[in-house]
C-alpha cells in the first residue's frame, strides 16, 4: 500500500468516525453530543497547526552551519568559472 493510499484510508476512518459521533448513532451524554462534538474538527486542526509550528521550531533551533559543504561549493563554483573560461564565456 502506498503512502498516498496509507493516508486517504485513514482519513475517510477518521471522517466516519466523526460521522457516526455527530450523527449520534453512539449514544453519547447530550453535553458532550451538543457541545464536544461539533468543534472537534476545528480542535483538530488547531493541534495539527500547533505541532507543525512546533516541528518548525525544534528544526530552526536545531538547525546546524556546515563550513565544509560552503567550501566545497566555493570550489566547485571556481571551476565552474575555469571551465567557462576556457570557453571564452564571460562570468565576472
Amino acid at each position: 500500500m502506498t503512502r498516498a493510499q496509507q493516508t486517504l484510508s485513514v482519513l475517510l476512518l477518521v471522517s466516519s468516525l466523526y460521522l457516526v459521533l455527530y450523527v449520534g448513532l453512539v449514544p453519547l451524554n447530550e453535553t458532550v453530543q451538543k457541545e464536544v462534538i461539533p468543534v472537534l474538527p476545528f480542535y483538530a486542526l488547531i493541534c495539527f497547526g500547533c505541532y507543525l509550528l512546533g516541528r518548525l521550531g525544534l528544526a530552526i533551533l536545531t538547525f546546524n552551519d556546515v563550513p565544509e559543504a560552503h567550501d566545497e561549493l566555493q570550489k566547485e563554483i571556481e571551476q565552474a568559472k575555469a571551465e567557462l573560461r576556457t570557453q571564452n564565456v564571460d562570468v565576472d
